[in-house]
């Protein structure tokens, strides 16, 4: 078994102990968004979940070759100034950044590269749970806002309903429909897309085929979110603007966020079924081992009495 060393392990505990405390004003923050912000109430989940990939990756990270490298202290430092730069210009998101840079400097100047290339999948994952600047976010909304109006206005005119749209505001002939920023599906983007990475990861090994699903989601949650502005539309047309409005706009919200991850499981074994995942390689004597490894059994006897 391997047995940790004492300074080490003490060292990491006063380092992550003083990180929570360096950041408490920034998590606080962040815990605050999340319950006020319906596009980023996804961000409660993303903690536990990056913590449970580090967690996987444990064993990989003790056995890794420790090698510190200096350049990670001036990552570190970065990522402080940054914090510090952030409290003092009142600008939340580069508080928010430094946050991952701190992370990975200590972890690469502690440890070294190999240790960081462990856990960067689990800190980039980070990434999601910190909302987008009102610059950025507003530059990414408005054209959401026009897709989603011109899809619903070609699809009212496929269905026979007269319209008129002006820019975001659909015109029927007995109300007006405004395709808010609500409306814009960056909510369910912004779900999907996180959804989509952690499904991609746990359910398909191979890299490429993550990276086609977690892009997938983006034209996935647009058009979905697109026949939603176009099913309202036609609810408003025969039934009035109360039918779209109250309970039918909330669950047509759930609803397409549960027809994009259906599309969305769809793609993936449309993937599997054209282009199926290699079977684990078997060992010389027939034992399976995993994709990629060429361990015997006796090899693995030998590994898991080390272990234990």
């Amino acid at each position: 078994m391997n047995v940790p060393n004492p300074r080490i392990s003490v060292l990491i505990t006063f380092l992550v102990a003083s990180f929570l405390y360096l950041y408490r004003d920034v998590f606080a923050k962040l815990i605050n968004d999340w319950s006020i912000d319906e596009n980023y109430s996804h961000g409660f989940l993303v903690i536990p979940i990056a913590l449970y990939l580090a967690w996987e990756r444990r064993h990989q990270f003790v056995t890794a070759p420790r090698r510190p490298v200096t350049l990670g202290l001036l990552v570190a430092v970065m990522g402080l100034g940054m914090l510090l730069a952030g409290i003092l210009g009142a600008e939340v998101f580069t508080t928010e950044v430094s946050m991952l840079a701190t992370l990975a400097g200590s972890i690469l100047f502690l440890f070294g590269w190999s240790h960081l290339r462990v856990m960067m999948f689990p800190i980039a994952f980070l990434l999601l749970m910190i909302p987008l600047p009102s610059i950025i976010f507003n530059q990414i909304t408005f054209p959401l806002q026009l897709l989603a109006s011109q899809f619903g206005e070609s699809a009212l005119v496929l269905a026979g309903i007269p319209v008129l749209r002006e820019g975001n505001v659909i015109h029927l002939a007995n109300t007006s429909l405004a395709v808010a920023e609500a409306c814009s599906g960056i909510r369910s983007l912004i779900s999907l897309l996180t959804l989509g990475i952690v499904y991609g990861y746990f359910m398909d090994s191979r890299s490429w085929a993550r990276v086609i699903i977690a892009t997938s989601t983006v034209p996935v949650a647009i058009v979905t979110n697109g026949f939603r502005v176009a099913g309202t539309g036609v609810a408003a047309h025969y039934f009035g603007v109360a039918a779209a409005e109250g309970f039918f706009h909330e669950f047509s919200g759930w609803l397409v966020f549960v027809s994009a991850f259906a599309i969305l499981l769809a793609l993936h074994r449309g993937l599997v079924w054209m282009l199926p995942q290699a079977p684990p390689k078997q060992a010389g004597d027939g034992t399976a081992t995993p994709s990629g490894s060429t361990e015997t059994r006796t090899e693995q006897r030998k590994k898991w009495q080390l272990e234990s």
